[in-house]
C-alpha cells in the first residue's frame, strides 16, 4: 500500500488517492476505493479494530469494515489484521475501502440492462454510450446505478442509497463496454483489492487517429488535471511529482491509413487514461471532443473525404472506446473469470465505413 505524502495526525484518518470528482461528473474512469491511514493515539486503550475503525471514518458502517477485513484490506503495523484485534497505542492502521456513502436519493428506475453474466455475488454488465456510470452534476437519474438499485432491490447494499453501490470501477458516460458490480460487501471488498493490486484485466479497443510506426508499443506517463483546462486531464512526466503513476499498452490492429484501430490493455485506471495517453503521442480518439479528436486530423482535402468523415462522425456520435473484456478472480470460485463483449452499433458501424473507405482507396490507387 501506498504511504502518505505528508505525517498522518495522530487518531486521524487521512484519505489517499482520491480526486475531486465534482467538476467531472460521471467523466472519470478510474478505481472507486480510498485508502486511508490512521494512528492510534498514545492512549488509546485496547478496542476492537471494527469499532475502532467505525468512530474514525466517516458514513462507514462496521459491516463495510469487517469486510474488508476479510478480504485483507486493513493492516495494522505492516501486517493483515482480523476484525477483532485489539487496537494498541500508535498502533498505525492502513485501509482499502470502497468509496463511502454520500447524501444523495437514489431513485429505483426500471431502465433495461445489457446484462452479460449474473450470479448471487455480482453482476457485469455491458453499459451503452451515453449512459453515466452513476448519479452527479447534471445526472441525477437514467444512471446505471439508478437501473442497478431497481433490478437489485432487496438486497442490503443497493438499500442503503449509496450512489456508487457495489461499484469499484467505473467507465466514462460515452465509453461503451463491461463493467462488473458487487451485491454484497465482502465482494465489493474483494474486487477492490484486485482492482487497487492492479490485477484486473481490462482490454479496450480504441479507433485513434493516424498511423502508427510500429505494431505495439507502451505509454508511461503520470496523470493529473489540467492546468489550463479543469475539465481536461494531461499527462505528466513519469519520474515527477504531478499526477499518478499510469501505464497503457496498446497493439495495432487495423490500419486504415488515416486512422488505426488499436487495443489497449490498462495496468492502471486514472481518469480518462486511454483518451489522454493517446492524445499525448499524438493519436487523439477518433471524434474525442475534449481531447482534439472531433474535427480532421489526418487526410486529404477533397471535399469527398471532408463529407465522408463527417459521415462517420454522425455514424458514431462520441468517442470511439470500447471496454470490450474483463477477467478477475471470482470472489466465491477464487478462479479467473473472463467475460468479453461486442461492438456496439455505432462503433460497429464506423469502423466499417472505414474499412470501406481504405478498401476502396486501394483499389483506385491500384488501377493507377
Amino acid at each position: 500500500m501506498t504511504k502518505p505524502d505528508k505525517p498522518l495526525a495522530v487518531g486521524e484518518p487521512t484519505p489517499l488517492d482520491t480526486d475531486d470528482i465534482s467538476e467531472f461528473g460521471d467523466e472519470r474512469e478510474d478505481e472507486l476505493f480510498e485508502h486511508f491511514n490512521v494512528v492510534a493515539d498514545k492512549g488509546q486503550g485496547l478496542l476492537r479494530l471494527d469499532k475502532f475503525l467505525a468512530t474514525r471514518l466517516e458514513n462507514t458502517s462496521r459491516n463495510r469494515i469487517q469486510a474488508a477485513a476479510d478480504a485483507g484490506n486493513i493492516l495494522v503495523n505492516g501486517q493483515p489484521a482480523k476484525s477483532s484485534y485489539k487496537v494498541k497505542p500508535l498502533d498505525r492502521i492502513s485501509i482499502v475501502l470502497p468509496y463511502p456513502p454520500r447524501e444523495l436519493e437514489i431513485i429505483a428506475e426500471d431502465i433495461p440492462l445489457d446484462i452479460v453474466y449474473e450470479d448471487n455475488r455480482l453482476i457485469v454488465v455491458n453499459k451503452a454510450a451515453g449512459m453515466v456510470v452513476h448519479p452527479g452534476h447534471g445526472n441525477y437519474t437514467g444512471t446505471l446505478v439508478n437501473a442497478l438499485t431497481f433490478h437489485l432491490r432487496g438486497l442490503p447494499l443497493f438499500e442503503q442509497g449509496d450512489m456508487r453501490a457495489g461499484l469499484v470501477h467505473r467507465i466514462d458516460k460515452n465509453t461503451s463496454g463491461l463493467l462488473v458490480v458487487a451485491k454484497d460487501e465482502r465482494t465489493h471488498a474483494f474486487l477492490a483489492r484486485q482492482f487497487y493490486d492492479h490485477t484486473i484485466r481490462r482490454i479496450y479497443h480504441a479507433l485513434v487517429w493516424g498511423n502508427f510506426d510500429e505494431d505495439e508499443g507502451t505509454i508511461v506517463g503520470n496523470i493529473a488535471r489540467s492546468t489550463t483546462d479543469r475539465m481536461r486531464m494531461a499527462v505528466f512526466p513519469p519520474d515527477g511529482p504531478v499526477g499518478k503513476h499510469a501505464v497503457t499498452h496498446y497493439r495495432v490492429l487495423k490500419r486504415f491509413g488515416y486512422v488505426t484501430l488499436v487495443e489497449c490493455r490498462l495496468e492502471t485506471g486514472r481518469t480518462h487514461q486511454i483518451r489522454v495517453h493517446m492524445e499525448s503521442i499524438g493519436h487523439p480518439l477518433f471524434n474525442d471532443e475534449r481531447y482534439g479528436g472531433d474535427r480532421i486530423l489526418k487526410g486529404t482535402t477533397f471535399s469527398k473525404y471532408k463529407q465522408f468523415v463527417e459521415n462517420c462522425f454522425a455514424a458514431m456520435p462520441r468517442h470511439g472506446l470500447h471496454a470490450l473484456s474483463l477477467g478477475f478472480v471470482h470472489p466465491e470460485s477464487r478462479q479467473e473469470v473472463y467475460f468479453e463483449s461486442e461492438y456496439p452499433a455505432d462503433f460497429a458501424a464506423c469502423i466499417a465505413k472505414w474499412e470501406g473507405y481504405t478498401a476502396a482507396r486501394n483499389t483506385f490507387e491500384g488501377d493507377e
